[in-house]
């Protein structure tokens, strides 16, 4: 049995790639900031409570598993979070929070498990977003820690490919999922105007199936149709 690191695996798209890897017989290891609110449960999926902006938490959390298990596999990063609104009317605590789940945390991690993965030739897979490519004049902060995200992606993999450590890095398009809860727009109905959650774990499993001598560095996963919908204002 392998064993994987995933991050935000309490709901959405981490909770779908947590069943899938243990689906493959990993060993999961998923943290979030909270689990109350997750039903799902496995001997093979290890819940931690921990935000990944506690760097000391996540050092100690790291050093904790490192201890438990002989190998380590799989590091996913999917942790993210995403404020929208024109760049003068973001909140600069907001900004913050920004990079630091979506770049600074998956760096950290990377740092702290790259001597484990190079021992196991293992896996790193980055969760990105496709604003990450293109233009976005509602989230220019998101876009760009995304982008950074997965600049970092496409540089680590060049450092480390030498040591057998496979780095690929995934950007998903508009998905149902708890990710828009709290923005002014979220996915059309329709249903090929909008991915599904598990639609991302497939892809994760075609990563980690793909031969020995081959990396799927990058791939970007998109709906059919390009639609999104406005939410009403909220009434006073």
């Amino acid at each position: 049995m392998k064993t994987a690191i995933l991050t935000g695996a309490s709901k959405g798209i981490g909770l779908a790639i947590a069943k899938r890897l243990i689906s493959m017989d990993y060993k999961v290891y998923g943290i979030a900031r909270s689990f109350q609110n997750t039903e799902y449960s496995h001997e093979n999926f290890t819940r931690i409570n921990c935000d990944v902006l506690n760097t000391n938490e996540l050092q100690r959390i790291i050093k904790q598993i490192e201890s438990e298990e002989t190998e380590i596999n799989l590091l996913v990063n999917n942790a993210g979070v995403g404020f929208f609104a024109p760049h003068e009317q973001l909140k600069i605590n907001d900004i913050q929070t920004m990079i630091r789940t979506n770049l600074e945390a998956p760096l950290i991690l990377c740092k702290l498990l790259l001597r484990a993965l190079k021992k196991s030739e293992g896996t790193i897979i980055s969760i990105s977003s496709v604003t990450a490519k293109k233009i976005s004049t509602h989230g220019c902060a998101y876009a760009s820690s995304k982008a950074g995200l997965s600049h970092f992606s496409s540089s680590l993999f060049e450092e480390v490919r030498k040591y057998g450590v496979k780095v690929a890095v995934i950007h998903p398009d508009i998905t149902s999922s708890n990710f828009y809860d709290n923005l002014d727009f979220t996915y059309d109905s329709d249903s090929d105007a909008v991915l599904l959650e598990e639609q991302t774990a497939d892809v994760v499993e075609y990563i980690l199936r793909c031969s020995e001598n081959m990396v799927v560095n990058d791939i970007t996963i998109r709906p059919q149709k390009n639609r999104i919908k406005r939410k009403p204002p909220a009434s006073e």
